[in-house]
């Protein structure tokens, strides 16, 4: 579960979105309908998404990246943050989910930034970097099958300009990646997060820091 930081009563919760939060109507409203979703705990926390948006601005971001979509709510926020002639390359592999992203980001008149990709993210992924695109984001947000992160890390780091920062999603698998019984858990997604917090921790390749935010959120920064 993402939709909340972990950790927090609903009271702070609560608190924290009545002092701090700044939703657009259009985000408001794309956040209640997902949440009426079967699947809406694949909704980031809208406090993620304004961390999000702040993070992008602070690196400029230009060119942005995004695996996994589901219903938008994520893309949307970047979106908002990138110049008109800014391109977010958003990747999914469900139309349907992606249809309500769509929806909303025409409301919000983001929709010309956004370039929606219906396809494996790794063959996505794969192909810009043949097409010369390494080194070129700024931004990238990793949200999508937890068991294809690794792959995804290697790609978005080919793919992000030095200086740049990828993001990535439910690092702490809702405390399950401290579990001292790991080992005996039957979910390989928690142990693919798991030995990539451990991979990352070592990586010289960036800076890093995983933070208690909704599900728990990576911020690698390539040197």
């Amino acid at each position: 579960m993402s939709n909340q930081s972990i950790g927090l009563s609903d009271r702070v919760h609560d608190y924290l979105l009545d002092v701090s939060l700044r939703e657009t109507e259009v985000q408001r409203r794309l956040r209640a309908e997902t949440m009426q979703h079967p699947k809406h705990d694949m909704q980031i926390a809208p406090e993620q998404g304004q961390f999000m948006q702040l993070l992008a601005r602070l690196v400029d971001a230009k060119r942005a990246l995004e695996i996994g979509v589901f219903t938008g709510y994520s893309a949307l926020s970047v979106a908002y943050t990138l110049p008109d002639d800014g391109t977010l390359v958003a990747c999914d592999i469900n139309r349907d989910y992606t249809e309500v992203a769509e929806h909303y980001w025409n409301e919000a008149g983001v929709a010309n930034r956004i370039d929606l990709r219906i396809a494996p993210a790794i063959d996505t992924l794969q192909a810009l970097r043949e097409d010369g695109a390494e080194g070129t984001f700024d931004f990238v947000f990793i949200d999508a099958d937890k068991i294809s992160y690794p792959d995804y890390y290697e790609h978005s780091l080919a793919l992000v300009r030095r200086g740049g920062l990828i993001l990535l999603d439910n690092m702490l698998r809702d405390g399950r990646v401290a579990d001292p019984d790991l080992d005996d858990l039957d979910d390989a997604s928690v142990q693919a997060i798991h030995d990539l917090n451990e991979q990352l921790h070592t990586d010289e390749r960036i800076d890093l820091s995983l933070l208690p935010v909704a599900d728990g959120l990576t911020l690698a920064r390539k040197r």
